[in-house]
């Protein structure tokens, strides 16, 4: 892998998205993420599936702020739900739906404290990706404003199905066509990267370099750390367990550690594994994969 891997002099902020629930809400949500020995976490206002969500007063925002300041951790992010299609040019309802919802969970990081709103682009259901993004670029136009205090951080996507943004193309058109492109971001997936045919395992600082072309380096905002289940190109998205995929620990170790990202949070999303105790359930992995990522690599 041809990307340089350094030591620096913040520390490493990573962990993984989390789940918000039962009575603790939002302040369980920080636990979560203490639990897994993490600095800074992702997490859904509600569930990604739909568009039920809680008062705020009940999320005990309170709480978890005292908690992430108590233990340290500076900066959460927020993931949109993936019911939001701002690319749908078929069922107006749906495409309205995106808009207004986007809207209000813009709302719901702020008070949650994040200034970080990660969005699936959209999939334009067979109207074309030029078509999609005009859509894209439209809802978007409707909710973002100068003066609004959140970036909505563009996934980079594998490109399964019709989605947007499976290249860095994609994205770029979309900041072409929107008013306060200022107030975008980009959320990096080194899965979806991988399964969008970005040779990130042998030319990291290459792609890079396609990135920073279109884009900027200085957009991507939050790094999606997750190992790939299929071949370069494969347009699937599958995660895989770190080191466990095609992408590797070595290739996942240097973006983590790369020092021209240090202060970025990287998030894993990476599947659930059988317990060793009662292999009928399911355990989250987090904990050592942020450890495996964090200490240096065996030589």
């Amino acid at each position: 892998m041809t990307t340089t891997t350094a030591t620096t002099m913040h520390p490493l902020k990573i962990g993984s998205h989390v789940g918000m629930n039962g009575k603790e809400m939002f302040y369980g949500s920080v636990k979560e993420a203490l639990s897994y020995q993490a600095n800074t976490f992702m997490v859904y206002t509600g569930a990604p599936q739909n568009t039920r969500r809680k008062e705020l007063s009940q999320l005990r925002i309170p709480e978890a702020h005292a908690l992430m300041k108590e233990s340290g951790i500076e900066q959460f992010v927020v993931h949109a739900p993936y019911i939001i299609n701002l690319a749908n040019t078929v069922k107006t309802e749906t495409y309205r739906l995106a808009v207004d919802f986007l809207a209000l969970e813009t709302e719901r990081a702020i008070a949650m404290g994040s200034h970080i709103l990660i969005l699936h682009p959209g999939s334009h259901v067979g109207a074309g990706t030029p078509a999609g993004t005009k859509k894209i670029v439209e809802g978007l136009n409707e909710v973002l404003t100068r003066d609004l205090p959140c970036f909505i951080a563009l996934e980079t996507m594998a490109g399964k199905g019709s989605e947007i943004g499976r290249s860095f193309e994609e994205l770029a058109a979309i900041y072409d066509g929107v008013v306060c492109s200022e107030k975008l971001r980009v959320c990096f997936d080194t899965c979806h990267v991988n399964d969008a045919g970005y040779d990130i395992v042998n030319d990291f600082d290459g792609v890079m370099e396609q990135f920073h072309r279109l884009l900027g380096r200085e957009q991507i905002c939050v790094f999606h750390i997750n190992d790939s289940k299929n071949e370069r190109g494969a347009s699937k998205d599958r995660h895989a367990n770190i080191g466990q995929g095609t992408i590797g620990l070595p290739t996942l170790h240097a973006i983590v550690h790369h020092p021209d990202f240090a202060d970025i949070p990287k998030i894993l999303e990476t599947p659930y594994l059988p317990s060793l105790q009662d292999p009928s359930r399911s355990v989250p992995p987090y904990k050592e994969e942020i450890a495996l990522l964090r200490k240096p690599l065996p030589l």
